[in-house]
């Protein structure tokens, strides 16, 4: 199946920092371009951190303090202080960066973000250099698939490639990236592995299989005919 890669979805015109650039300055560049966040390069383009809306934040926060005014942010570790009491992007940023390979999958570019809890991947090469970003809302522009291109990528690829089966084999309906078969198969035992395959096709959003019947039920429980 042609799971959409992250080189595909990403955003390559990506501005960077270097190290020594100031508070200031990354401020300036984050409104500039109206994003959240940049990543921190050294001189040969790798990737060393990135720094976000939310560094700069902290830092603010923690400044606001003022005395028999507001306190200062409780609670911060050792490593949180250090960042809020930063000048320049390699004293604010959160590093080593959380990477993405330009080959990766979309669903294994939404795992590692859901695992970090984070908003965006860097995209790198095998040395390391800035390739480009790919945000959550990147990943989402799956679901924006048209419903004929989700069946088509069914019908050709998980029914015809993969299992083998004629295109008048079973019937396929989509709507709304809702995915509803119909038809007869040989065995039972094919229709979890068919609903696995059509709800991991990139857009998919459920499966449906009531409609499907089948020869022979060659489940443990079965044995007869449907």
């Amino acid at each position: 199946m042609r799971h959409r890669r992250i080189d595909q979805l990403m955003t390559r015109e990506v501005v960077g920092v270097r190290g020594d650039t100031p508070f200031k300055d990354i401020a300036r560049t984050l409104s500039q371009h109206r994003v959240t966040a940049v990543p921190v390069v050294d001189g040969d383009g790798r990737v060393l951190g990135v720094v976000s809306e939310g560094d700069l934040l902290r830092k603010t926060a923690d400044q606001a303090a003022t005395p028999g005014g507001l306190a200062a942010v409780p609670d911060l570790e050792t490593w949180e202080r250090v960042k809020a009491e930063g000048t320049r992007a390699e004293e604010l940023m959160s590093a080593p960066a959380v990477c993405a390979r330009p080959e990766w999958t979309v669903a294994e570019a939404a795992r590692l973000m859901e695992v970090q809890k984070i908003k965006r991947l860097v995209v790198v090469d095998g040395d390391d250099h800035l390739l480009g970003i790919v945000s959550r809302r990147d990943l989402l522009g799956v679901y924006l698939r048209e419903d004929d291109e989700i069946r088509r990528e069914i019908v050709e690829d998980v029914l015809g490639d993969t299992l083998r089966l004629g295109p008048a084999a079973l019937a396929v309906d989509v709507l709304d990236r809702r995915v509803e078969l119909g038809g007869r198969l040989p065995f039972r035992g094919m229709v979890p592995a068919i609903e696995r395959m059509c709800a991991t096709v990139d857009g998919v959003v459920s499966v449906s299989c009531t409609r499907l019947v089948y020869d022979v039920d060659d489940t443990e429980q079965g044995g007869g005919r449907s």
